[in-house]
């Protein structure tokens, strides 16, 4: 399995696009976050880089 190194969870994504951590998370309560690509075994959402970054590219009012 892939590392959690590997894969961002809500503040890497957050960075990535500019945003709080907390607006992070309501994209994904909200449907407007791609599902996790995995849950780590401590049951927090992850996603791959790649996953992040086609899904902001696609997402209205990117920069």
């Amino acid at each position: 399995m892939t590392g959690v190194r590997e894969a961002w969870s809500y503040p890497e994504i957050a960075h990535h696009i500019g945003v709080q951590t907390d607006t992070v998370r309501s994209y994904r309560r909200h449907g407007l976050l791609p599902e996790p690509d995995f849950v780590d075994d401590g049951g927090h959402p992850r996603w791959y880089p790649a996953t992040i970054k086609a899904w902001a590219r696609r997402r209205p009012g990117h920069r």
